[in-house]
């Protein structure tokens, strides 16, 4: 005789705000912790850690310390996974967020190559390493405790908390670096650099304060643990909606790096010249653009369907690339601010909905480590490679065309791997008699 199932959780929408706004206050420390290092590695980087080099190879190196930690963000979220498919969501969510926090003071405490050498590249990496696996288990965790959490015909909306870090850690990240370089170039390579990275103790220690606060997903209190290995579950099961999601984030990571990390490295190339002032100030504002727009879309998800979102999303920003890439080449500062704020709205049309459509991919059993794999291998692709990709293409051919050739190609992967997505309810599957 089997025991009947628990009863769900009651799903309401103060508990669902309550977890959304958790979401969104890690992921946008982790998301801050992030891009300030991207940042700096399109910006600062070549020049503190890698001088000997020659501005394309020194650009190169450093996009690699960056793509590293997009390759360890499968293990963390296998490892992280693992924690949250078997002991909650909430104790992965709390690791997850100190191990980032710890990884970017370390990194603003660093010393560059004038004062260690090739030791503060390999030092950089290994700390670049540990924000990859620390944010390769944040984004599933915290897109399930806000989406599991939600009303059935909300999930979206809640969704877009998690979401609205992305923006927000952003929007933290350029606008300190748009101040430092307010300063002058001798003060940014300097020190200044260091004090975005160093600033990251005191978020540490709210998001901390706030993760240890909320509750536990209604999802995995029904559920219960994973009653099998999640990994082998997920390899066995799932590997297919795992492909699936890794070609959907193909514009959301890949897409998004080359709208942010890449064209800032760009426009501040010898070849374009453009003032450091200039595109860190239109990021700035895109980003502060884009937190206002996610909630709205995201709930405009709910009315229309993600997916609906999400193919508008994938095909406006496409075409806003090639307008931003003019007016870069043509140092035409205002349609610059107006293009880059441009991609940065439509991009958020494939962000918003990413966390819901991702989730109800997959069913609760194994749910965090099906998703944070998808994600994780998704953002190592597309995400770790784009810039490398991007800045090999240009130097090869001379021509900015390619670069927008590689944009298009990411928009046509998500645009399939979005229509072929199946969506499941957040029913555990009945137990095998």
């Amino acid at each position: 005789m089997t025991s009947p199932a628990p009863t769900a959780p009651e799903r309401t929408h103060r508990r669902a705000l309550k977890s959304g706004f958790a979401a969104a206050v890690g992921t946008t420390i982790e998301w801050y912790d992030f891009y300030v290092y991207a940042t700096a590695a399109a910006i600062v980087f070549p020049q503190v850690f890698f001088p000997e080099v020659d501005r394309t190879l020194g650009t190169l190196a450093s996009f690699g310390t960056y793509a590293v930690a997009f390759f360890v963000r499968p293990l963390g979220g296998i490892i992280f996974g693992h924690i949250g498919d078997r002991l909650g969501r909430k104790p992965a969510l709390t690791i997850t967020l100190l191990m980032m926090g710890v990884a970017t003071v370390l990194v603003g405490c660093l010393p560059g190559y004038d004062t260690w050498g090739m030791t503060a590249a390999v030092l950089l990496i290994v700390l670049r390493i540990i924000q990859g696996l620390a944010v390769g288990g944040e984004w599933g965790g915290a897109s399930l405790m806000a989406v599991e959490s939600a009303p059935p015909k909300f999930k979206t909306f809640y969704g877009g908390f998690t979401q609205l870090g992305n923006p927000l850690g952003a929007l933290l990240s350029s606008g300190a670096f748009w101040v430092l370089s307010l300063l002058g170039d001798d003060v940014l390579f300097t020190w200044g650099w260091r004090v975005p990275f160093l600033a990251s103790i005191i978020l540490i220690g709210v998001g901390i304060w706030v993760r240890l606060r909320v509750e536990e997903t209604p999802v995995f209190k029904q559920s219960g643990a994973s009653e099998t290995t999640p990994i082998l579950h997920t390899l066995r099961f799932n590997w297919y909606p795992v492909l699936l999601g890794v070609g959907m984030v193909a514009i959301a990571s890949g897409g998004y790096y080359l709208a942010t990390s890449y064209v800032q490295s760009y426009a501040t190339s010898e070849e374009i010249g453009l003032a450091a002032s200039i595109i860190l100030g239109a990021m700035t504002l895109a980003s502060f653009l884009e937190a206002l727009v996610t909630l709205p879309l995201a709930l405009l998800g709910d009315k229309w369907g993600g997916k609906r979102l999400m193919y508008l999303g994938v095909g406006l920003s496409f075409l806003c690339s090639i307008p931003l890439i003019l007016a870069i080449e043509n140092h035409t500062v205002t349609l610059i601010y107006i293009f880059v704020c441009a991609i940065r709205v439509t991009m958020s049309a494939t962000w918003a909905p990413l966390s819901a459509l991702l989730t109800q991919m997959y069913r609760p059993q194994a749910r965090y480590t099906s998703m944070s794999l998808a994600y994780g291998v998704g953002a190592a692709v597309w995400g770790g490679l784009s810039p490398i990709v991007a800045t090999s293409l240009m130097a090869a051919t001379g021509s900015i065309w390619s670069v927008i050739g590689l944009f298009g190609f990411l928009s046509a992967v998500a645009w399939i791997a979005t229509a072929l997505a199946p969506q499941h309810s957040d029913e555990p599957e009945p137990a095998t008699p």
